[in-house]
């Protein structure tokens, strides 16, 4: 989905958002780091497969999966990350790694960790490694209805 489908989307659904342009980075942290979002505000999306379906993972910047939490927190008998060949072909419009964490629209579950519903506001990727979205996570949650579950482990250096 390019940014303007998801500027569409968010619009329809009357959601106030802003948009931050950036030179390319292509990890969650670089993107926090360069636009001056905490690690813990920037939302990064991680494809995980759940018994071999395909599901998103959404989590702090600052924080990794935890395969072995997520598989728990969802009854999955294993949960893997996937790898880019697995999933690039799910999102056309979209710069490889660089997906919204928009799942219901192609699709997928979506996986919030539970740290990051303390957040007020959300920054993510908008499908390029030049621009991301933020928005009230309250208006992300009400848009995609993930299931929120705990699944992080210990933060990494921003």
């Amino acid at each position: 989905m390019p940014v303007q489908n998801l500027r569409d989307f968010l619009n329809e659904n009357g959601v106030k958002y802003v948009t931050i342009s950036h030179s390319p980075a292509f990890t969650a942290q670089e993107i926090a780091a360069l636009t001056h979002i905490k690690g813990q505000d920037m939302a990064k999306t991680v494809m995980v497969k759940l018994d071999d379906e395909m599901a998103m993972a959404v989590l702090p910047a600052s924080y990794h999966v935890d395969l072995e939490m997520l598989e728990a927190a969802t009854g999955a008998r294993h949960a893997a990350i996937a790898t880019e060949q697995e999933f690039k072909g799910r999102f056309p419009q979209c710069e490889a790694g660089a997906m919204p964490p928009f799942g219901n629209l192609y699709g997928m579950d979506v996986y919030v960790d539970s740290e990051l519903t303390e957040d007020e506001e959300i920054a993510f990727n908008a499908g390029s490694h030049t621009e991301l979205v933020r928005l009230a996570y309250d208006d992300f949650a009400r848009l995609v209805r993930p299931h929120v579950v705990s699944f992080h482990a210990v933060p990494v250096a921003v």
